[in-house]
């Protein structure tokens, strides 16, 4: 007897990996629509199904028990009140914006009221339901076999316009959930049209078109804050407020009227509610209520005491009942059978690939027909053209096989053109049919030649595309029912402020401030710059960078959480003013401080966050992981440090298990990377990238790499990171840039001294080797301050720990050798040190002589005198202030400012700085 084969299990594993299985048949199949159609299986099959059985809008309604029979056998393997509660929810016109089924007979009711049984109630598709499956039969969409092979249904419909958003969605998944708001159709349709005509429209400007929901059963919708929010982030809490009147009866009292309710809120429930409040003596001043709905619409009547506040009882009324609801959206569909929360923009910009690929397969269809039938048509004029030989040839013949096989070889037609012959009426042999088949071959023609323009010109494919839809809103737009009211206290702050280019500065101790980009003047290299703030004697500037007032700034500490403030929330001050301390605009810790700060391009797509630590640590991370940014901010990334406990190691990623011997174990691979004797980390640098880009590090004593962005792999959002360069020991890493390969590297040292190489002096490197020379770091020099990847045409920012800025074009610098001390870029008082330097747009520098110098800062402080550099010779009479500093004027000869005063300043005198190599 054969031992019957029983193999092994673990109970957890086998667990696992049935509910795994499980968790992901309930999100794919079931409980979550596709980001094309906004469909899910069921009310896909269910639609399929009522198309097969010709239930379209101007044929006869067909029985629901037939429907659904269809649904169950066919497509749908599951129970049967599934599918027809999905086809009684698509034909309330109080639980769906556009019914997409006609129903006849009882279909339930706002109350709460079920519908009648499957064999009493009817219903075809409607007229809505039609433009989803338009030209599927045109091979638009793939089809996937059904259950049990036996079938063919459509894995997507066609879907001529975004369903997904104008018709909403609900669902409960496995661990997810999604709850998609319906829209109206001509709005969503005008934010459609607006991304066709520009694709670069960003997510604000499409909520102009698309200012919030527009639900079914009308109501309020209270403020707007709720609905932008979904559409940037996916998720968002949108209030819901019952539509009201306060009415005077005869007898003197007062009653309120609702006629409109909240989404989703059962009337006779809420009436219950109410009137159960009213007996708890929870809601004092109701004396009746009382529904007078009927098919001219709601009327639900509260009427009340004599001596009650009718607005003190409505409000009331919108506390403690359903009158007023909360719609939790979270815009949750699946991408490519993946779940993915995606904002407004990203829903329509899927939308319309998905519109792409239907019309280019629709073209090509259409082509392909044409084309088969330009080709008999060709043979029959070719046939008509050699009338008489083909009736003698076929006259000869003995079969029909014998006649086609006579008029291909003889006059070279095809089997199918040899069949249309064969096939042809005496009626066709007139004059006026070959007027008409000439007529007809035309025409298919230029249709072919149409077909092919269309699959050949992408922006003629989006016309067709915007014209169609346009159309459709022309006939199936109407006016939105749900009423935005806006909250006083929600004015959006950005319509108050004018959008302009800004410069943020940030200093050692962590204060801010923005000015007007052009307060700074551009000058000739080699000057002292004019004074940006006034710090704290041991405060300096560290971070300068141009934004704009609506744009949004990433903030990173060094205890690795990341913060996000408007340009416009950082206070406006003077160029010498300190500025605002950051505690007072961000919720940071006692020992926080900020290191990493820089503007986000409004509109991004796929950018990934990759972000160097001093101890030469690198991650990368998407973008999109900071797209709920909290108040208090979101942790960005976990550090690495010798003698972490195990709990924080293995909250950063690694398992357990593995240990920390002198050293930290490296997520990718495995490698031990050793931070013995160095200090505790802190974030340097952060960078946006596109995935595909290299990274180019640079350190203090003057080491760099070059690596691909490919070599770091994507982590979530508090991994630790991978080694980026192995440091020598006291090394620490300085900046980190991505490359451009048609720019340059500028670097900077502390004293000053900087150049230019070419960016193929630099060759691309594993991650995590030791590096190369950027810089010859000496005493002369002093360590590397910065590095920055440059075209050419910008100015650069030099910032001194004294906050003295110079902005100087980068054309200005000499491109030299990478192993080189560069060129004196910044002449610094004694014990003075560049801390930061930073790229900006160009400007034309001002020039000045010694007849227009400009005094700046007498009050008090340094007075700089500005003018060029090339000066042979430069000579100082000063006047009587405290400390005055002249520079003298390029080319001149001599330059001579005579003061009030014997007091005799200090002279500078600036040439071409020489070139070390």
């Amino acid at each position: 007897m054969e031992q019957s084969k029983i193999l092994p299990l673990r109970l957890e594993d086998e667990l696992q990996r049935s509910f795994i299985a499980y968790s992901m048949a309930v999100i794919i199949n079931r409980a979550l629509p596709d980001v094309r159609d906004g469909l899910k299986p069921v009310h896909r099959r269910i639609l399929y199904a009522m198309s097969e059985l010709g239930l379209t809008p101007d044929k006869p309604y067909r029985k629901c028990a037939r429907i659904c029979g269809d649904v169950l056998g066919k497509y749908h393997p599951h129970g049967d009140s599934a599918v027809y509660d999905a086809l009684v929810r698509m034909a309330q016109d109080f639980s769906i914006r556009y019914m997409l089924v006609e129903g006849q007979g009882n279909f339930g009711s706002v109350d709460g009221d079920s519908a009648a049984a499957m064999r009493y109630t009817e219903a075809r598709m409607s007229r809505m339901a039609t433009e989803l499956l338009a030209d599927i039969e045109k091979n638009t969409v793939d089809f996937v076999p059904n259950f049990d092979g036996t079938e063919k249904q459509p894995s997507v419909m066609p879907s001529r316009y975004p369903n997904l958003l104008v018709n909403g969605s609900g669902g409960i998944a496995v661990g997810m959930a999604t709850n998609i708001p319906p829209h109206n159709l001509g709005e969503v349709i005008d934010a459609t049209v607006c991304l066709i005509d520009d694709p670069e429209t960003t997510v604000e400007q499409l909520m102009a078109y698309v200012p919030a929901p527009d639900f079914p059963t009308g109501a309020l919708i209270l403020g707007y804050n709720g609905a932008r929010h979904a559409y940037r982030t996916g998720r968002g809490r949108i209030v819901m407020r019952a539509r009201t009147e306060i009415e005077t009866m005869e007898n003197g009292r007062n009653r309120i009227l609702v006629r409109e309710l909240p989404y989703q809120v059962n009337k006779a429930r809420l009436i219950e509610k109410i009137a159960e409040l009213v007996g708890n003596k929870r809601l004092e001043g109701i004396s009746d209520i009382r529904d007078e709905s009927d098919r001219e619409g709601m009327r639900v009547v509260i009427e009340l005491k004599r001596d009650a506040n009718p607005q003190v009882v409505l409000n009331m009324l919108f506390r403690h009942t359903q009158m007023q609801e909360t719609f939790g959206a979270n815009l949750l569909a699946l991408v490519d059978g993946e779940p993915r929360v995606l904002n407004l923009r990203e829903i329509l910009v899927h939308y319309l690939a998905h519109q792409k690929e239907v019309l280019t397969r629709r073209t090509r269809f259409d082509l392909e027909k044409a084309e088969a039938e330009a080709h008999i048509q060709q043979g029959l004029l070719m046939a008509l053209d050699h009338l008489d030989e083909i009736i003698a040839l076929i006259r000869a013949s003995q079969t029909a096989q014998q006649a086609r096989e006579g008029l291909c070889e003889t006059f070279g037609f095809s089997e199918k053109q040899a069949q249309a012959i064969l096939d042809l009426q005496l009626r066709r042999l007139t004059g006026l049919e070959r007027a008409r088949v000439e007529e007809r071959y035309a025409e298919l023609c230029r249709a072919i030649a149409y077909y092919n323009s269309l699959l050949a010109d992408e922006a003629l494919l989006m016309g067709v595309i915007r014209e169609e839809m346009l159309a459709l809103r022309a006939k199936y737009a109407d006016d939105r029912r749900s009423e935005v009211v806006p909250l006083p206290d929600e004015i959006d702050m950005a319509d108050l402020i004018d959008e302009e280019d800004v410069v943020i500065t940030m200093t050692n101790f962590g204060y801010l401030k923005r000015l007007p980009e052009e307060t700074y003047r551009a000058q000739r290299r080699g000057g002292r710059g004019v004074a940006a703030m006034a710090t704290r004697e041991e405060d300096f500037v560290t971070n300068l960078f141009v934004s704009n007032t609506h744009q949004d700034i990433f903030f990173f500490t060094n205890r690795g959480r990341a913060f996000r403030l408007k340009g416009y929330e950082i206070p406006e001050a003077g160029r010498q003013a300190r500025g605002t301390a950051a505690v007072n605009l961000l919720p940071l810790a006692g020992d926080e401080k900020i290191t990493a700060a820089f503007p986000i391009p409004k509109e991004l797509e796929e950018a990934n966050l990759v972000m160097a630590t001093r101890n030469g640590i690198i991650k990368k991370t998407p973008l999109s992981a900071f797209a709920n940014m909290r108040k208090s901010g979101l942790k960005a990334l976990s550090f690495r440090r010798v003698g972490d406990p195990l709990g924080e190691v293995e909250e950063q990623g690694l398992a357990a298990g593995q240990a920390l011997v002198g050293g930290q174990v490296d997520e990718d691979t495995d490698e031990t990377v050793d931070l013995t004797g160095q200090i505790g980390d802190e974030l340097v640098r952060v960078q946006l990238t596109s995935g595909e880009d290299e990274l180019i590090l640079g350190t203090r004593n003057g080491q760099s790499i070059r690596f691909s962005e490919r070599d770091i792999r994507v982590m979530g959002r508090i991994a630790a990171g991978v080694r980026a360069i192995d440091l020598a020991p006291g090394d620490t890493v300085v900046d980190c840039e991505v490359v451009n390969p048609q720019a340059q590297v500028l670097v900077l040292s502390e004293l000053g001294y900087g150049k230019r190489s070419e960016i193929q002096d630099y060759r691309s490197q594993s991650r995590a080797g030791k590096g190369i020379f950027t810089l010859q770091v000496t005493e002369k020099t002093g360590a590397l301050a910065g590095l920055k990847v440059v075209q050419g045409d910008e100015d650069i920012m030099i910032i001194s720990d004294e906050g003295t800025i110079i902005r100087t074009a980068v054309s200005d610098i000499r491109v030299i050798g990478r192993n080189t001390q560069g060129v004196r870029l910044m002449r610094l008082p004694e014990g003075a040190r560049v801390v930061r330097i930073a790229v900006v747009a160009h400007a034309e520098p001002v020039d000045e002589d010694a007849e227009a110098m400009e005094m700046e800062g007498r009050a008090g402080g340094v007075e700089t005198v500005e003018v060029s550099d090339d000066a042979e010779m430069g000579k100082v009479i000063g006047n009587a202030e405290a400390s005055g500093r002249v520079e003298t004027s390029d080319d001149a000869e001599t330059n001579e400012a005579a003061g009030s005063a014997a007091v005799t300043d200090t002279v500078d005198t600036i040439g071409d700085a020489d070139t070390v190599e």
